[in-house]
């Protein structure tokens, strides 16, 4: 099985990075748009600024979060009771306080669903809105992350819209989702090669010394000392490409990239969360998910288009084992007072207006409870039929809900949505025509936008 390096932030890791740019050379260098008219486009076109999806890893379970079913079976329904919101007719599950009073800003989707339940090949469907390429000649359930995955969501806009500010196209944090020998597919460029892969930030934001290293110059090493050595190299480089004739395009690009974010003044205080009052770092939990969202906060403020972040480490929300006890103790409280905090910034900003939120699992779990064999403490296992998530903002219309569940929530009653759903609804919102294409190595083009826009979410229709 083949894995990537994790892609720390250091000097000596930029490098790593510029040498597999390399695989990207081939592709073509520009999209091809379908011609749209303004009358044309989607509901909620270019409504977006930036999209930040809180990826919650592992599958939090649709029963106990925003499907409860209290009439349903005791092996079915688990041990929370829903709560009302501020909107009435609409309850999550009691665990969610801070959600239920800001119910107006979120549309609760119960009806997604794809056919994927093991974890790396559900979170590259979940991050690329793509099946998992499988190796020549059959299945592979531990299939690893690979240059031939698709792009995700922030590597696919780089390509399609490629900046030159020293802002990157995503960022990707807490973490990488690497276990053991296993690496999650969908989270870099793939087959666009690294020159998109989006930065990713591996520290914790609550620890009193995170810093970003990468932003930082050597002690003795000026703005204007890194100038000159920049044009040096750019003089060597020029004579070294006349007279070889090697094509030195890729690795030149990775070095550019990191000659802008060492010049990115705007970026690099963006990471510097200490900024922040202690007031506001308590607002959103002194723990790493908390703060993580904090940073997306700042990312999101410094023009960064796409921001991931994910709560926890692999498989977090993975809970075939005391399910009920780790969403109480720790997962709901933590993400309800995070998100809440989040969106009051938002909104208190005007940035919600211009900011897509999706809060998200790869899939939900099985309607009926279970306990592994050598365990004595329920949990649920895995269930890409039906799951539900939130959005808000950028145009979407709060306090509704999309979609209806079977009395079991297992499977939808009503219209479903795919990941390929989300991952046209993205684009859409931050302005990218249906007819973007990117090319595999073989030169294969694929329609960026491959599913369908979830209109209703702008629309307020029911379903």
């Amino acid at each position: 099985m083949q894995t990537t390096p994790l892609f720390g932030l250091d000097r000596r890791n930029m490098l790593r990075i510029a040498a597999a740019g390399v695989m990207g050379a081939t592709l073509p260098s520009l999209p091809i748009f379908a011609a749209e008219s303004a009358q044309n486009r989607p509901v909620g076109f270019g409504k977006a600024k930036s999209v930040l999806i809180v990826l919650l890893s592992g599958g939090p379970s649709q029963l106990d979060t925003l499907d409860l079913k209290p009439e349903a079976p005791q092996e079915v329904r688990g041990e929370f009771q829903p709560i009302s919101t501020k909107v009435p007719g609409i309850s999550v599950c009691e665990h969610l306080p801070k959600l239920a009073s800001q119910m107006e800003r979120w549309a609760i989707v119960r009806t997604m669903a794809h056919q994927e339940h093991n974890h790396l090949l559900a979170t590259h469907v979940a991050l690329t809105g793509r099946p998992t390429p499988l190796p020549r000649g059959g299945s592979d359930l531990d299939r690893v992350e690979s240059r031939n995955d698709f792009p995700n969501f922030a590597a696919a806009l780089d390509f399609v819209r490629p900046r030159n500010d020293g802002i990157p196209s995503g960022v990707t944090l807490p973490n990488y989702l690497i276990e053991g020998p296993l690496t999650w597919p969908g989270q870099h460029g793939g087959f666009l090669g690294a020159k998109h892969d989006p930065w990713q930030i591996n520290g914790d934001p609550s620890d009193k010394n995170f810093r970003i290293e990468a932003l930082s110059m050597r002690d003795g090493v000026s703005l204007d000392r890194l100038q000159s050595r920049h044009q040096l190299l750019d003089d060597l480089n020029h004579g070294r490409h006349s007279l070889s004739g090697i094509n030195t395009d890729s690795l030149r690009d990775q070095r550019d990239i990191a000659y802008k974010l060492l010049n990115s003044a705007k970026l690099a205080q963006a990471f510097e969360i200490g900024r922040e009052s202690d007031e506001t770092r308590e607002r959103y939990g002194q723990n790493k998910f908390g703060q993580s969202l904090l940073l997306s906060r700042r990312m999101i403020e410094a023009g960064v288009p796409i921001v991931q972040a994910t709560m926890g480490i692999v498989q977090t929300w993975d809970t075939h084992v005391d399910n009920w006890g780790k969403l109480k103790n720790r997962l709901l409280p933590e993400l309800d007072q995070g998100l809440a905090a989040l969106t009051d910034d938002l909104a208190s900003s005007g940035k919600l207006d211009e900011t897509l939120l999706i809060v998200m699992g790869e899939f939900g779990r099985t309607p009926k409870v279970s306990t592994l064999p050598g365990q004595t403490i329920p949990g649920r296992d895995h269930w890409a039929h039906a799951y539900s998530g939130l959005f808000a903002g950028a145009g979407i219309q709060g306090g509704q809900v999309l979609g209806q569940t079977d009395a079991k929530a297992a499977y939808p009653i009503t219209n479903s949505w795919s990941p390929a759903d989300v991952c046209s609804t993205i684009f859409n919102a931050i302005g990218v025509d249906s007819g973007a294409t990117i090319y595999d190595p073989l030169n294969r083009p694929h329609h960026l936008l491959n599913g369908s826009v979830i209109s209703n979410l702008y629309t307020g229709a029911s379903t």
